[in-house]
């Protein structure tokens, strides 16, 4: 093994270690640590600057195209776009089990667009928990729900781990996350659909409650902010709604690049909703907020790339791999990482699995003709389970909001979760997105 190829190898499991035993924050040892050890390989080498700036050019899209699809969904649901659907939902669900645990999750699906998992929990479990208790419904049927759906939701390009591929392998969405759409609705469907049947059992095993004021219920569970009702928009829907589905629709056709789409789209929503400078700034600062600490991350990892392979340590490393690696399994390397994203994204934090490994695994797999668009489809396929890690911070919250124990959560949770990722498989190998 080459000096290059260890000092890689050491570079990973430090960043690692350091990230996972919490002694560092991923975007600092992003930074930091790469510039350590490209300093003792090669001295204070006059080049390093320029792998650095390289590396942050290079992911610079995704960063701006994250950017503005968390300040674009930001906007929408402050001016209450997802209000009378949310609404609707609460009062249909009423006393029946079946379409309490149905609507949970459309909710927790509409909810999840704006790509931040924390903001999903809150928001669904403040409007559904009263429903859940009210009914006697086992307690965990409502956080499992929601963190499936955030899970599929999750690959969106702006909810972290898509944006995370992105920026370490240098991609498009249109390469990874765009042929993902249809895997995402099989996703979907598979939670309404264990949704559904969570629904039976208890509707077994309760009975359907007449509830006539399940929704005024639900309303006076949660408070009602002041500020928030301020910034709703009732008369805009309609534009809102229009200007949402022109969006995906560009987004699904790549009429333009994404982030080009997205800060033309903030630019509309806040023109629309927010007309004088004073409220648009503040809606910018406060949905900033939600966007910085992700967009910080993608431009850190800039660095971390960039010395990756300015310094060769990912072409020593990949060939080590390749040489460790019998030549008849080289031509599965995708169907292959495929299976180790499910353990890797669960054992490993999704920073140290997407910036650390795969990098590693799409060089090895460029030998056989792999490419990288391939790899990264194939690196996500693990997120069906990857919240319930407990190194995730926000299924903390989850578990939380909703009182029960982490261990017991886990349990309930596990194998409908796994699912996912295996239905996900199975669509990408049917597909020809992942060759076996």
């Amino acid at each position: 093994m080459s000096t290059l190829a260890i000092a890689g190898f050491l570079m990973i499991t430090v960043f690692m270690y350091l990230i996972m035993s919490k002694r560092m924050s991923a975007m600092t040892a992003l930074m930091i640590i790469p510039v350590i050890f490209a300093v003792a390989v090669s001295g204070f080498d006059p080049k390093l600057g320029k792998m650095m700036w390289d590396g942050v050019k290079q992911v610079a899209p995704t960063g701006i195209m994250i950017c503005f699809a968390i300040l674009y969904f930001g906007v929408m649901i402050d001016a209450g776009l997802f209000d009378p659907l949310i609404d609707k939902i609460l009062k249909t669900v009423k006393g029946d089990p079946v379409k309490v645990s149905i609507g949970t999750a459309l909710l927790a699906m509409i909810v999840s667009l704006d790509g931040d998992g924390s903001t999903t929990y809150m928001v669904t479990c403040s409007a559904m928990l009263a429903v859940h208790r009210r009914l006697g419904l086992n307690p965990l049927i409502l956080p499992s729900i929601v963190l499936m759906m955030n899970s599929v939701m999750n690959i969106i390009p702006w909810g972290g781990p898509t944006g995370r591929v992105l920026a370490s392998l240098k991609l498009e969405a249109g390469d990874v996350f765009v042929p993902l759409i249809p895997a995402m609705a099989i996703g979907s469907l598979w939670v309404l659909f264990v949704a559904y049947r969570w629904g039976l059992k208890e509707r077994s095993r309760l009975g359907t409650l007449v509830l006539n004021d399940a929704h005024a219920e639900v309303s006076a569970s949660v408070a009602v902010d002041p500020e928030a009702e301020k910034l709703k928009r009732p008369k805009m829907f309609w534009i809102n709604l229009g200007m949402t589905v022109l969006l995906m629709v560009c987004l699904v056709k790549e009429v333009l690049p994404l982030g080009i789409l997205f800060m033309i789209g903030t630019g509309l929503a806040l023109l629309v909703n927010y007309h004088s400078l004073k409220e648009q700034n503040e809606r910018i600062i406060a949905n900033g907020a939600n966007a910085i600490p992700v967009v910080s991350m993608v431009f850190a990892a800039g660095i971390f790339m960039g010395i990756m392979s300015g310094t060769k340590m990912v072409d020593a490393m990949s060939q080590t791999i390749i040489a460790a690696i019998p030549p008849s399994m080289g031509p599965h390397f995708g169907s292959i990482t495929a299976l180790i994203s499910l353990p890797g994204t669960f054992f490993l934090t999704n920073d140290a699995f997407y910036f650390g490994v795969l990098p590693v695994l799409t060089k090895a797999a460029s030998v056989y003709g792999i490419s990288a668009a391939e790899m990264g489809r194939a690196a996500l396929i693990g997120q069906g389970c990857h919240l319930l890690s407990p190194l995730v911070p926000s299924t903390y919250l989850l578990v939380g909001l909703n009182k029960v124990e982490f261990g017991d959560f886990q349990k309930f949770c596990l194998l409908p979760a796994i699912a996912i990722s295996l239905l996900w498989f199975g669509y990408a190998v049917v597909t020809g997105l992942i060759h076996l």
